[in-house]
């Protein structure tokens, strides 16, 4: 559930389209193109097929839980996934074409967020809300009433939410034998990891002289997960005395900046970082050149069989949340949508589409959807679910794929069965997710915040920007005397106009 998807804003011709194909003519009607939901007689007679395009897929005709969906459901479906590459071309042109999709399913990220409101506003959607009333008993028993609200265009709900699970994925992977062989402990102070990079790079505890690299991060990514949170600002946006402020325009950003510049300065960050890749990172630390380096739990099995087989011994831990001088410490936990599932207002089956989507979400078979069958698929001990391998993975491997709404108190409990297929992947994730304290974990304020116009139209820009300035001050290439200079410029750059809409809204949630 970690991938999403990058969208773009509608071109003007789709955007016409749109109006043209979803919206009222002249004398208020719905065109012929959108016939209203409650035109299609669907409780007569069978079920009728749906037709459903999903973010991704796995060979859907010859799937067990699409097989298993439709003889627990009754509906059959006709499953297609959006293309890899552009899939927002795709979808725009479906949507404005009247393509008769019932059942569609996009990311859930800010971008999505904005191109499924942007649909909403030009009724190319169908209001799902008295659907949901008369249909979707098990939709509000398993969603809980925040993840609905949050979902809404103008007071109505256009799309079905799937939230994603609340956990941390990434913290900086130390070299445990290199800390034994100059004497040091898992560092877990922002002055006890100076103190350990320092002996990295001065007692040469990997064997390669001049070398060594202390720590290793891509250039993409200057915000150094887990680092970050010593300075208390873990997310793009995280809470300053009430307020939401963005890193460019907290004062913790040139501590953080002047920190990182110091690393680089005594070449205890790697040199090179400005120019690595992720797999340039991973591959200097299963090679044995760097220390630490910043790892996602899921990419553990393949750190560590490519360590192994370079390094015969070599063994490695995570670093929990590093404390700043403040006290300060943070994990950046997920937390917002993984998908948003909408019914096009083509649709021939909106009422079934409804149905369908909350069938999936009767206990018994979303449990079987997501885990399988107990015996079969997973076994249980102590209220924890373990897969049996590999029937597991053959028949349920592809169930995040067929998620349109979850189960948000039993998902995060079923879910754990996959990170049990490989003890290393458990191994991390239970040390980052339940052997750190709660206190640390900092979720997205963002993440299940509405759809902000001025927010969504900027935001990657001024991401964007202040990457790129973070890079140019680490490495010296500009001075922190500029910094205010750089916050003018961000605020003008749409920051400040980011701020105020935020905020306003930020201030709603607080009382």
């Amino acid at each position: 559930m970690k991938k999403t998807m990058k969208w773009v804003a509608l071109p003007v011709a789709v955007s016409l389209m749109l109006l043209s194909a979803c919206g009222s003519n002249s004398a208020g009607e719905k065109s012929s193109s959108a016939p209203a939901p409650s035109a299609q007689p669907t409780n007569a007679g069978p079920k009728p097929e749906l037709k459903a395009l999903m973010r991704l897929g796995p060979n859907f005709a010859k799937d067990p839980i699409a097989m298993m969906l439709e003889e627990k459901t009754g509906y059959k479906v006709n499953y297609e996934a959006l293309p890899v590459d552009k899939p927002e071309d795709k979808l725009n042109l479906l949507i404005a074409s009247s393509e008769p999709y019932d059942i569609v399913s996009t990311g859930g990220d800010s971008s999505s967020k904005a191109i499924y409101a942007d649909y909403a506003k030009k009724g190319a959607l169908v209001d799902l809300t008295p659907l949901i009333d008369k249909y979707g008993k098990n939709i509000k028993a398993a969603l809980s009433k925040e993840t609905l609200e949050m979902a809404k265009v103008d007071g109505k709900i256009y799309a079905i939410p799937t939230r994603t699970l609340e956990s941390v994925g990434t913290s900086l992977l130390i070299r445990k034998d290199w800390l034994d062989k100059v004497g040091l402990n898992v560092p877990t102070t922002l002055d006890e990891l100076m103190v350990v990079l320092k002996a990295f790079k001065e007692k040469d505890p990997g064997g390669n002289g001049a070398k060594n690299v202390p720590l290793s991060i891509k250039g993409d990514a200057p915000m150094v997960d887990n680092l970050i949170g010593a300075f208390g600002m873990v997310n793009d946006w995280n809470d300053v005395d009430g307020k939401l402020i963005p890193r460019a325009m907290n004062p913790a950003f040139k501590e953080y900046l002047t920190y990182m510049n110091d690393l680089y300065k005594q070449g205890l960050l790697d040199q090179e970082f400005a120019i690595n890749k992720d797999a340039t990172v991973k591959e200097k630390f299963t090679n044995g050149k760097a220390g630490v380096i910043v790892l996602h739990w899921a990419d553990i099995p393949t750190i560590d069989d490519a360590l192994k087989k370079n390094i015969p011994g070599a063994t490695y831990a995570y670093i929990p949340a590093l404390t700043g001088k403040n006290g300060q410490a943070g994990l950046a936990q997920s937390s917002g949508f993984d998908r948003l599932t909408f019914v096009p207002k083509a649709s021939k089956h909106p009422e079934d589409a409804v149905k369908w989507m909350d069938a999936k979400l009767e206990p018994d078979t979303f449990k079987n959807m997501a885990i399988g069958v107990e015996g079969t698929h997973h076994t249980v001990k102590d209220g924890n679910y373990f897969p049996i391998l590999p029937i597991f993975n053959d028949e349920r491997g592809s169930a995040s794929n067929y998620l349109t709404g979850i189960d948000e108190m039993k998902y995060p409990i079923y879910w754990q069965a996959r990170v049990r297929k490989d003890d290393r992947l458990y191994k991390g994730w239970e040390f980052l997710n339940k052997l750190q304290k709660p206190e640390v974990f900092k979720k997205n304020p963002l993440g299940l915040a509405p759809y902000f116009p001025n927010y969504s139209k900027d935001n990657a820009q001024l991401n964007q920007m202040v990457n790129d300035y973070a890079i140019k001050i680490i490495v010296g290439g500009e001075q922190l005397t500029g910094f205010d200079a750089f916050t003018d410029k961000f605020k003008k750059a749409g920051g400040q106009t980011s701020y105020d809409e935020i905020n306003a809204w930020y201030a709603t949630t607080r009382k």
